[in-house]
């Protein structure tokens, strides 16, 4: 059996292991804000581009 060591103890090394054992990982979750345009703002862009009549 092994003897309780404190984490502060720990070498860094094993608390970086221990750490990486406690965190999961976010699978197909994107974690950065994802923020939807306003419906209501002008938009500058052309709503379908090569739509436009070339002559």
């Amino acid at each position: 059996m092994e003897k309780f060591v404190p984490f502060e103890k720990l070498s860094k090394k094993k608390q970086k292991a221990l750490n990486d054992q406690k965190r999961g990982d976010w699978g197909n979750v994107n974690p950065a804000t994802q923020v939807l345009p306003d419906k209501k703002k002008y938009s500058r862009k052309q709503k379908h581009k090569g739509s436009e009549l070339d002559d």
